[in-house]
């Protein structure tokens, strides 16, 4: 089977199954493992280098608004695969390509991949998905060996700190402007046994103002831009510290978004370990020195 993937997470699960070697096609962004690099890449992004994150915020709201596509799919790339799966996704057209954009290209190219959807909201939903990708690439068991351990994973961290008191975390998935979780954030924090100060589990994560940012009354925030590591993380949460809009009394930590907060894959159950660190460093160990940082 030759698989083409063009989803960061869905990239990353399928290596962590084994099927790695089927994998011949992923995107731009797909860099977990090292090896996922060397596969040709079919699609990229039509987001300029460089911007800074309000500029990046009124392109994509031009973009949506006009209609036009954030992903470019290289059909040529595409149709030289010669791919049997197509995995993609109609999440978050802000994330990756839209399955209406690769069944259009497929029709076209007359290519008869099948095409897999991947949509998850949920950590439950998340690891459903490394099933699906498991059994669609002929890995049903190292899939739910993988998915076994993750589970064995979270409920060790939601042992370890239950009975706890649970401070509100404010999670930033955006900081200029401010945008609150949604998705599995909200529910990465409840499983580390805090309480989400702002945004709705199996939501989409939406604009707010800095008031009620400060209204929700974090006892701890969380700086993870999508699309950012943790030194681009750094650098936007030390931008809205001195920007005087968050609130004074609160630790503010930066975390490395792309890795453990923003893919639906394996690591956000790392994700899940950094946050209970963060908030019961009394029960839990430290987050890793490559995943957090507190700044202030």
């Amino acid at each position: 089977m030759r698989i083409v993937s063009l989803l960061p997470s869905t990239t990353e699960i399928l290596f962590a199954v084994g099927a790695g070697p089927q994998v011949v096609g992923v995107t731009f962004e797909c860099d977990t493992p090292a090896e996922a690099r060397e596969r040709t890449i079919v699609s990229t992004t039509a987001i300029p280098e460089g911007l800074p994150p309000h500029e990046i915020d009124a392109f994509v709201s031009r973009a949506m608004a006009a209609g036009e596509d954030l992903y470019h799919l290289d059909a040529g790339a595409l149709s030289s695969l010669d791919a049997d799966l197509v995995v993609t996704q109609d999440l978050c057209a802000v994330c990756a390509v839209d399955v209406s954009v690769v069944d259009d290209a497929l029709a076209y190219l007359g290519c008869r991949a099948e095409v897999l959807t991947i949509d998850p909201h949920s950590l439950d939903e998340v690891l459903a998905s490394v099933l699906t990708l498991g059994r669609a690439s002929g890995r049903p068991d190292a899939a739910t060996e993988l998915v076994r351990g993750l589970r064995a994973r979270l409920a060790t961290m939601q042992e370890s700190v239950s009975g706890a008191p649970r401070p509100r975390a404010l999670v930033l998935e955006w900081t200029d402007p401010a945008f609150a979780p949604g998705h599995w954030v909200p529910e990465m924090v409840t499983v580390a046994g805090g309480t989400n100060a702002l945004g709705d589990a199996g939501e989409k994560s939406v604009r707010v103002t800095w008031e009620a940012v400060r209204a929700s009354a974090p006892e701890v925030v969380v700086c993870a831009p999508c699309g950012y590591d943790l030194e681009g993380s750094i650098e936007l949460a030390h931008a809205a510290i001195a920007s005087g809009e968050l609130p004074s009394d609160a630790p503010v930590w930066a975390v490395d978004a792309n890795a453990s907060f923003a893919r639906p894959g394996p690591r956000l159950v790392d994700g899940v370990e950094a946050l209970a660190g963060i908030l019961h460093p009394e029960l839990a160990p430290p987050p890793r020195a490559d995943m957090a940082r507190r700044l202030r």
